[in-house]
């Protein structure tokens, strides 16, 4: 990790992004503190520590995760460490917990919500809204009504196909209605911290999201017309309206995958 730079993006008033390596890191800064969404992995805190001092010379106080996995939650016993706050959904508690990579059992949320939860910190009344069982069983979108900026953890991939962690909770139907809840907090002027890619705006997020409705139409009619998984994988017709396989091939979720994830998903679901 010591070739990674962190990069500090400002959003929108108080509100930044830091991109390195891993999930994209949301910033609000102010008098009450420095409030984090999500922190990467473990060997790059003193590098997200150095980026922050240089937009805020306030302490960390708070900071939350969109949902579990370890580009995102990677840094908490640091921070933990630091005397930051965590707070997150009640399963990415469980499932951090029951992380076998962690048997100290250091790093949990010590503050957990169910369907929502509200922060009035740095003159904002942040929102975080649980998504049910869609990049994971235990996603939150993140909103900053005054500074007009949504944080959606994976739930939103920018210019990419979709992460859906089946294994996880996640669910193509799931991924689908977090897209809509978003779209449905913000408004045309939203600026939008995705889960990975650059920083998007509605017009992205509602491309986003036609791109999962219809995945999903090409794969049922596909199933429905009694295709196999294998011929589902194959057939590189079914998304290549969206992104061509050539063009996701080294992308972390490329054609093939997707279209594997869809037909389990859908299959389960039908």
């Amino acid at each position: 990790m010591s070739e990674v730079k962190i990069e500090v993006i400002p959003v929108n008033e108080n509100v930044y992004m830091l991109m390195g390596r891993g999930g994209n890191i949301g910033v609000s800064v102010g008098d009450d503190g420095v409030f984090m969404i999500d922190d990467q992995f473990a060997p790059l805190t003193p590098k997200i520590i150095e980026a922050i001092k240089t937009i805020s010379d306030q302490p960390i106080k708070f900071l939350i995760n969109t949902h579990y996995h370890g580009d995102h939650t990677g840094g908490n016993s640091n921070f933990e460490k630091e005397g930051t706050l965590l707070l997150a959904h009640e399963n990415v508690r469980k499932r951090l917990k029951e992380n076998e990579k962690n048997p100290e059992g250091t790093g949990l949320p010590v503050v957990t919500f169910d369907s929502k939860l509200q922060l009035h910190l740095n003159g904002e009344d942040i929102m975080a809204v649980h998504v049910h069982n869609a990049h994971t069983d235990g996603d939150a979108l993140i909103f900053f009504p005054k500074s007009n900026v949504l944080h959606t953890g994976d739930t939103f991939f920018n210019g990419m196909f979709p992460y859906i962690d089946l294994k996880s909770g996640g669910s193509v139907d799931g991924d689908i209605e977090a897209a809509k809840t978003g779209l449905m907090l913000i408004n045309e002027n939203t600026k939008i911290i995705p889960g990975h890619g650059p920083l998007a705006t509605y017009s992205d997020y509602k491309k986003y999201l036609n791109m999962l409705e219809g995945i999903k139409r090409n794969v049922m009619s596909a199933m429905k017309a009694g295709s196999s998984k294998e011929e589902i994988v194959a057939d590189e017709n079914l998304t290549s309206e969206y992104i061509t396989d050539a063009a996701a091939e080294k992308a972390f979720i490329n054609g093939p995958k997707i279209r594997g994830t869809y037909y389990d998903s859908l299959k389960t679901e039908d």
